[in-house]
């Protein structure tokens, strides 16, 4: 029997009749037809290329269950909602189902009922969840936003680090690790976790996408310059990120108080007032969120026209992968960035934050060589190290085999020069992050080319040395009309030296 591929009348069938779409993109078919060919895939495609179809489409061909890993609930409930109004019969397992709905999910999946599982990697990493998983035929292992296990998972998802274990545990099933932003660095450090991949990258570059940033002086510049882009913004929806909860609340109230029709998002609300906020963003009732970085991973808005940055990033991973949520109806949208210098200690602070310190490692491992199993068990004795930053450690004490399954110690009487291999790890990757960090501040004052710059960084090269349509390149044009006008009959060649 031939192998299917995207070409396949059988794939095309079930693209229009159940999907509803006559033709794929050229990324979608690439990594599609990998997958068919039974390939463990890295794919890197940005934000609106229809990644979830890569994995859908195989899905529903495939017999078994496909499990996706997702970090958001509100993201997988979305995608789980999707698939079972086309008829697909999809189950998501999260903190958010209740104690019913999760029997009978779990019915539906033994039953051999449910194509799709949406899990959580907190949930998927627990070995009681793992054994109810047990004897399910599971055909496609897929990652959505895989760079959470390099990027900040760290920080953000210490679950995310022990997903190569749960895969392992589940049998090694076929793998499909789908992000719009990884480094060649980053690819490498995932493709490793996972024994290879097969790595398909489709670009970064989205012509509809208007890059530009403005340098201020005074921290009172930026609100007037926030109000004159977001008056100017006539169409669509509009996002504008903080780097804190303090900054979102503020300028929460000072837009309403300029008559803006706006909702705010953080981490610090209750769920019941994110899930609110982002249903009215959502359904477009109010076009306007301010929000930390905690809103936006995979939400599928395709009007949003403006994405300002009140504060700059700490990475371009970071900056590319939240700016990239505009446009994704591929109309011509604005990613701005309001650069100031001093924001610079807002990131420094939560860099000296990111890491544990070797003293703070230390003491988590002599809390479980104590008798203790759990995060929750360290923090009842460590009530001044953060559960989420014991989390990391213990995921880190795993990677390097002192720390086994169901937080069982398999090594005994270490001392802190002997943890010294977890700590020096730990200090690699607080100079990676600075350097990223230097990075994005060389872009938000840079002259040249944003798109160039940023392909650069990505490691993807173009013949063009200018986009044409970031706010760099077209300044240079409106220089170059004007010195046309002033010096008629000048050539091209010398307006280099009349703009110097």
């Amino acid at each position: 029997m031939a192998r299917l591929t995207s070409r396949s009348p059988k794939v095309r069938k079930v693209l229009k009749d159940t999907f509803g779409f006559t033709k794929l993109r050229d990324a979608q078919a690439q990594v599609i037809d990998s997958v068919l060919a039974g390939r463990n895939t890295f794919a890197i495609m940005p934000t609106g290329s229809g990644k979830s179809l890569c994995y859908q489409l195989p899905g529903e061909l495939f017999v078994g269950t496909t499990i996706v890993v997702s970090p958001l609930i509100a993201l997988m409930k979305d995608q789980n909602e999707k698939l079972n109004e086309l008829g697909i019969e999809s189950v998501e397992l999260n903190s958010a189902v209740s104690a019913d709905d999760e029997k009978t999910s779990l019915r539906e999946l033994k039953k051999g009922r449910a194509e799709f599982l949406y899990v959580t990697p907190e949930r998927l990493m627990s070995p009681d969840f793992q054994k109810q998983l047990k004897g399910l035929t599971v055909d496609l292992f897929v990652i959505d936003e895989v760079h959470c296990l390099s990027q900040w998972g760290h920080d953000f998802r210490p679950a995310f680090l022990g997903l190569a274990d749960s895969w392992k545990a589940l049998g090694r099933p076929q793998l499909l690790a789908l992000t719009a932003t990884a480094t060649s660095e980053v690819v490498e450090e995932i493709s490793t976790m996972f024994g290879g991949l097969e790595v398909i990258q489709s670009g970064i570059y989205r012509k509809n996408l208007q890059y530009e940033a403005e340098v201020l002086d005074r921290e009172d510049e930026k609100f007037p310059a926030l109000l004159e882009r977001l008056r100017s913004h006539q169409k669509g929806s509009a996002i504008v990120y903080c780097a804190t909860v303090a900054c979102v609340e503020d300028l929460y109230e000072r837009l309403r108080a300029e008559g803006f029709s706006v909702v705010r998002y953080h981490g610090k609300m209750k769920a019941a007032d994110r899930h609110a906020a982002q249903d009215q963003f959502m359904s477009g009732e109010v076009p306007l969120v301010v929000a930390t970085n905690a809103f936006g991973m995979g939400i599928d808005k395709s009007n949003i026209r403006l994405i300002l940055h009140y504060h700059f990033t700490g990475s371009l991973e970071a900056y590319y992968q939240e700016s990239g949520r505009a446009g994704r109806d591929g109309q011509h949208a604005i990613c701005s960035l309001l650069y100031l210098k001093k924001d610079k200690s807002t990131q420094a602070f939560f860099l000296a934050g990111k890491y544990p310190s070797a003293d703070a490692i230390t003491a988590v491992y002599k809390v479980i060589e104590a008798g203790a199993r759990t995060a929750e068990d360290v923090k009842e004795q460590l009530a001044s190290i953060a559960v989420t930053k014991i989390r990391v450690i213990m995921s880190a004490l795993r990677s390097v085999g002192i720390l086994g399954a169901r937080g069982r110690l398999m090594r005994r009487g270490l001392e802190q020069k002997d943890l010294s291999t977890v700590f020096e790890t730990y200090q690699a990757k607080r100079t990676k992050d600075q350097e990223k960090l230097k990075q994005m501040i060389v872009y938000a004052q840079t002259a040249l080319c944003r798109w160039k710059f940023l392909m650069n960084y990505f490691e993807q090269s173009v013949a063009w040395t200018e986009c044409n349509h970031c706010d760099n390149c077209l300044a240079k044009h409106k220089t170059i009309s004007v010195l046309r006008e002033s010096h008629p009959g000048v050539v091209s060649t010398d307006l280099d030296e009349l703009m110097a």
